[in-house]
């Protein structure tokens, strides 16, 4: 992917309003320059390995959705925020294996990974035991790279076609991960074909399907550029992340 130097590592309120307010500036120049709205771009930022604190305060400076890899420590960050902060959003947008749909289910709002009809029909089951919804966004593996998950651009018509029976889960658009290069051409490449992929599908696709998960901290700019209506964003907003050894 392109490479942008990271936000300064963010501890206050006021690092935390700073670095969302560049972020969204570069977000709103980016649609500018593509000749669209900045309100058809969605920041969602990603709060992986992030602590309980240090996210207090990135809420207090206007974060409303968590963007979490892993299962377990996005269920932790719900049952931690839940009485204080109940209008947070959670968005899994990591893999996810079958038996772990059953806590996806218990909280998150969004899952931006779904790569397999099993995993929707899992799903669903434990969506209907919770009585609840859930928006879904279909990955597509636009570059090729066997290290990312998702399916085949040719099989999402596919896949999306079998949603349909699936009450529960709402589908509103695809997901990607860039190819991992620092050719710009390929990286708009991966995600220009999500967009051509999302295109295709729309025709016959249920209402709502619009959306392209797409772009991070390192090349959001360009899937804008590409149409992307949502860009997941961390290290722009908290800093370079410490990962635990």
């Amino acid at each position: 992917m392109t490479s942008q130097p990271a936000a300064a590592h963010a501890a206050t309120t006021e690092d935390f309003t700073r670095n969302l307010a560049a972020v969204n500036q570069k977000i709103a120049a980016a649609a500018e320059v593509a000749g669209r709205d900045r309100h058809s771009v969605r920041l969602l930022p990603v709060t992986k390995t992030i602590d309980t604190d240090r996210l207090a305060l990135a809420i207090a400076a206007g974060v409303e959705t968590l963007g979490e890899n892993k299962v377990q420590e996005a269920q932790d960050k719900y049952e931690h925020f839940i009485e204080q902060f109940p209008h947070l959003r959670y968005a899994i947008i990591g893999p996810l294996q079958t038996n772990k749909a059953k806590f996806v289910a218990k909280f998150a709002d969004e899952f931006h990974a779904l790569d397999s009809l099993k995993l929707a029909e899992t799903l669903q089951r434990r969506l209907e035991l919770e009585d609840r919804t859930l928006e879904v966004f279909i990955q597509v593996n636009t570059s090729g790279e066997e290290s990312k998950s998702g399916i085949e651009a040719a099989d999402a018509a596919n896949l999306l076609g079998s949603l349909a029976p699936l009450d529960r889960l709402t589908p509103v658009g695809l997901m990607t991960m860039a190819a991992n290069t620092t050719d710009q051409a390929a990286v708009r490449a991966s995600f220009s074909l999500l967009r051509e992929t999302r295109d295709r599908l729309q025709q016959d696709a249920p209402a709502g399907f619009q959306h392209l998960s797409m772009g991070m901290s390192g090349d959001y700019e360009l899937a804008i550029a590409e149409g992307a209506t949502v860009v997941r964003v961390g290290q722009g907003i908290f800093g370079a992340r410490s990962y635990p050894a």
